[in-house]
């Protein structure tokens, strides 16, 4: 049985704090990088949000994780930039995260994927390199291909929906399985194939 807690204004004031509680920790990691010189990239769904939105905003989809990429040997120099914006470096389960505030939960952390490493040993792919990134409206965020790469990498269902949504938009074509080893471009194709899942 679900209970209903929440209805009109106080139930549309809790989404769109969601929301801007995700816009603000990634404007807030980024500012504090920048400030400190710390190279990085936007991945995950932020990157495909500032994808998607160069062409249809409407298309836009919200996210719940920010997600960084970083080398690893810049990792102490983040801990360092990002702690006196609230930000605490934890391992949680094998993962790289920075909580949101001492009290953080992992679900709405900072999380860290290690530039030029593999995030699972089974994925054929590692992520990109650091240097593989776009300034696109002022945001460092990976390359348009890496993304699709990443997500491609790794097949959950939340990264074929990001990846339709970038064919939806016309980010991605058939011509890009050309791009990508055989296995991921069987995983495009098949994509391709079923825009609807």
């Amino acid at each position: 049985m679900v209970t209903i807690r929440y209805t009109g204004d106080a139930l549309w004031e809790r989404i769109e704090r969601a929301v801007e509680k995700v816009k603000d920790r990634l404007r807030r990691v980024s500012a504090a990088l920048d400030e400190a010189n710390i190279p990085y990239a936007v991945v995950g769904g932020n990157a495909v949000q500032i994808w998607v939105s160069q062409v249809d905003e409407g298309a836009v989809r919200n996210t719940r994780d920010v997600d960084i990429l970083l080398k690893r040997d810049t990792l102490p120099a983040a801990i360092v930039a990002l702690e006196p914006h609230g930000f605490f470096f934890q391992e949680v389960a094998g993962v790289s995260m920075f909580l949101d505030g001492p009290d953080g939960k992992p679900s709405e952390a900072v999380h860290i994927i290690f530039a030029g490493e593999k995030v699972r040993a089974e994925y054929h792919d590692p992520a990109p390199e650091i240097t593989d990134r776009e300034f696109v409206r002022e945001t460092q965020t990976v390359s348009l291909e890496s993304l699709v790469r990443m997500k491609l990498t790794s097949d959950r269902d939340k990264d074929r929906v990001h990846v339709r949504d970038m064919i939806g938009v016309g980010l991605v074509n058939a011509t890009w399985t050309t791009r990508f080893s055989s296995q991921l471009a069987e995983r495009l194709q098949h994509l391709l194939d079923t825009p609807d899942g």
